[in-house]
């Protein structure tokens, strides 16, 4: 396997609050990573940094050797990293369908929309038949769903979920972790935000602990679970 995505000193924030502290870290292509810590050390916010979407004071982000800390959120999902925040953040007002869609905006997209929207409704089925549903009549589990379909609409290289099963039920949940267990055995890249330690060590990889904004640990699920010490000091598990 090579190097997908290099993260290399990166220091970054919201403005003058720095969050993230020298953090490198590097993800595999077509590997799952996944990132674990308390609430409030850096993980979304580590997902933001890739996505463009927070200050980069010092370091850098590389996409298959190709530096991508300096562009615009636009230009990197046109690069091929597509980021699914926490929660659904759908369009209420839309239907399903209309809600996917609006992942394929763009051109090489597009171009693609018929296929990609028959590889989501095979992944998650249940949506085939709420496509003519609006989003806010949908459970929360089905939002979810949407959410991380309409991420797959845009054909990208590297998925970024974060937290997906935050605030569902426990069957709901499996359900979520059955699709992004799918993802990672298809040969997606995928970087997974998850409070669930547990959770983490049955589906991913690698593992990376965040703790003030650098990374404290990292290792395999198999590795992680033979520290129960990290997982009581980080986690209170």
């Amino acid at each position: 396997m090579s190097v997908e995505l290099s993260i290399q000193n990166l220091t970054a924030g919201y403005g003058a609050q720095i969050v993230l502290r020298n953090l490198s870290l590097d993800v595999e292509s077509g590997t799952l990573t996944a990132l674990i810590g308390p609430n409030g050390h850096g993980k979304s916010t580590l997902l933001r940094a890739i996505s463009g979407l927070v200050t980069i004071a010092a370091g850098q982000i590389l996409l298959a050797g190709t530096r991508i800390d300096r562009y615009r959120p636009d230009a990197i999902v046109a690069r091929g990293i597509v980021h699914v925040p926490q929660g659904d953040l759908l369009f209420p007002d839309m239907t399903v369908l209309e809600n996917l869609r609006m992942g394929s905006y763009l051109p090489a997209a597009a171009r693609l929309e018929r296929q990609r929207l028959e590889e989501v409704f095979t992944l998650l089925p249940k949506l085939r038949d709420r496509q003519q549903q609006t989003a806010s009549t949908l459970s929360g589990g089905e939002r979810r769903m949407v959410g991380i379909g309409r991420g797959l609409m845009t054909s990208g290289r590297i998925l970024m979920l974060d937290e997906p099963s935050l605030g569902l039920a426990p069957i709901i949940i499996d359900q979520i972790y059955e699709v992004v267990d799918t993802l990672r055995r298809s040969g997606r890249t995928v970087i997974l935000v998850e409070e669930n330690a547990v959770r983490a060590a049955d589906i991913a990889d690698e593992i990376h602990l965040l703790d003030h904004g650098g990374i404290a640990w990292g290792g395999t699920g198999a590795e992680l679970s033979g520290r129960p010490e990290l997982l009581e000091t980080y986690l209170g598990a």
